[in-house]
């Protein structure tokens, strides 16, 4: 009979007092083991970058950058004199930092949302401090900033921290049309 020290790596044949032995030569379940570990991490992270990449399928909010922004909102680059929507679907951004406490409060409540509105608006994120040309092209200078976007119009922004029924309201009537604010 054999048992495994986990610290030095090696195994004890108890049926020979203290002859020692390393457990990975003769171990192939081990090696199996570890196979089937790093396999699975490198599945898992391959599914994680390919939910990242795949826009709202799931009713996330979804972390833009200046790239994406120019192709999914406004390309400001190429028309800076009107605004022109890029996108198909209304859709809400919320200008954060991660230091900010506010940007924290509001976080939860926009992946609620995205979650709630799934397949009607879609729900972005932009980091200022990361997307510093965005914020300076939009004059951001307090967050968090929510822009509500309309596939129609101009976007309307609302700055500060926003409870849940207000941006409700924004998205029934502003972004989707309806009347009462109370239907979704």
């Amino acid at each position: 009979m054999e048992k495994i020290d986990f610290k030095s790596g090696l195994t004890k044949s108890v049926k020979d007092g203290f002859c020692y032995k390393s457990f990975t030569s003769d171990a192939p379940c081990i090696k199996r083991w570890l196979f089937c570990l790093l396999f699975s991490l490198t599945l898992f992270n391959i599914a994680c970058s390919n939910a990242q990449s795949t826009g709202n399928a799931g009713g996330e909010v979804i972390l833009m950058n200046k790239a994406d922004f120019l192709t999914k909102v406004y390309n400001y680059e190429k028309n800076s004199a009107q605004w022109t929507f890029e996108g198909k679907k209304p859709c809400i951004i919320d200008f954060y930092a991660d230091w900010c406490g506010p940007c924290k409060r509001i976080a939860p409540i926009m992946k609620e949302l995205a979650s709630e509105y799934k397949g009607r608006i879609d729900i972005y994120k932009i980091d200022v401090d990361k997307e510093s040309e965005l914020a300076t092209a939009f004059g951001i200078t307090s967050i968090p900033l929510i822009l509500f976007v309309p596939v129609d119009g101009k976007p309307q922004a609302a700055q500060g921290f926003l409870p849940k029924e207000t941006i409700i309201e924004q998205i029934n009537q502003f972004l989707l049309g309806k009347r009462d604010s109370k239907i979704q």
